[in-house]
C-alpha cells in the first residue's frame, strides 16, 4: 500500500493488512473499542489506498506487512494443540477462596491437577488461552455455599465427575468430541450448597473476529446490491 497512489483500487488483502494493523493497536491500548470499530468499518468500506492509508497513519508499524487472517472460525489444526500440551509443571496448582473470589485465566500453564476450594465465595478457571502441562488435566472444585466456573475453549473433551449435595455439577458440556490431539479436562470434586458450572467459550478475540466477519459480509452484500442497481 502506497501513499503515491492513492487512486489506485485496493485489494482484499491491503483491506486485511489495516485490519490487522488495527486489531494490534486495539490489543495494546491504543485504540479504544469505539475508535477500532469506527476505523474497522472505514477499512472495509474503503475501495482505494487513499481511502485505506489515514487509518493506520498514526499507528506505530502502519508500513510493516500484517499476516493476512482468516476471518473465518476456522477448528484448532492437530499441531496447533501440540504447541499448548508442554509438559513440565503449571504455573498454578491450585487456588482458594473463602468469603472472596479467585480467577485463573489469561496465558498460564494448568498443571495435570488443579485443585481449588470455595467456601461463600466464587471462582473462575478459564482455559482459553492456557498451555497445559499433560494432555489429560483434572480441575478438581470443592464448592461449599459457593460457586465455581470452568471455561474450556472449543475443541477440547470434556468430562464431569463431580458429586453435588443441595448443589451440583454442569454437565452440559459433556459428550461433544474432541479435535485430534486436543487435550481432556476431568472436572471432580464435590459441591454443598454450591456449583460448579462449565462454559465452552471462544476467546475474546475469536469473538472479535466472528463479529468483524459478519460485519464484512453485510458490507460486501450492501456493495452487491449497489451494483445491481
Amino acid at each position: 500500500m502506497s501513499d503515491d497512489a492513492p487512486e489506485l483500487r485496493a485489494s482484499d488483502a491491503d483491506r486485511e493488512r489495516v485490519a490487522e494493523i488495527l486489531r494490534e493497536a486495539l490489543a495494546e491500548g491504543r485504540l479504544d473499542m469505539e475508535e477500532f470499530e469506527e476505523r474497522l468499518d472505514a477499512t472495509y468500506k474503503a475501495r482505494t489506498y487513499g481511502e485505506l492509508a489515514p487509518l493506520t497513519r498514526d499507528l506505530p508499524d502502519a508500513q510493516a506487512p500484517a499476516p493476512r487472517v482468516s476471518m473465518t472460525k476456522q477448528p484448532a489444526e492437530q499441531g496447533s494443540w501440540a504447541d499448548r500440551i508442554v509438559g513440565g509443571e503449571g504455573s498454578s496448582s491450585g487456588a482458594v477462596a473463602v468469603m472472596s473470589g479467585f480467577q485463573r485465566k489469561g496465558r498460564w500453564t494448568a498443571p495435570r491437577r488443579f485443585t481449588c476450594f470455595t467456601f461463600w465465595g466464587g471462582g473462575e478457571i478459564d482455559l482459553r488461552e492456557a498451555d497445559f502441562a499433560d494432555r489429560e488435566v483434572e480441575i478438581n472444585c470443592i464448592a461449599i455455599m459457593g460457586g465455581m466456573q470452568v471455561i474450556v475453549p472449543p475443541g477440547v473433551e470434556v468430562v464431569v465427575r463431580g458429586i453435588g449435595i443441595m448443589g451440583g455439577f454442569d454437565h452440559s458440556e459433556e459428550g461433544v468430541p474432541g479435535d485430534p490431539g486436543a487435550p481432556r479436562v476431568i472436572v471432580t470434586g464435590f459441591a454443598l450448597c454450591g456449583g460448579v458450572g462449565v462454559e465452552r467459550k471462544l476467546t475474546r478475540a475469536e469473538q472479535l473476529r466472528l463479529r468483524e466477519e459478519r460485519r464484512r459480509e453485510k458490507l460486501e452484500r450492501k456493495a452487491d446490491r449497489r451494483e445491481l442497481d
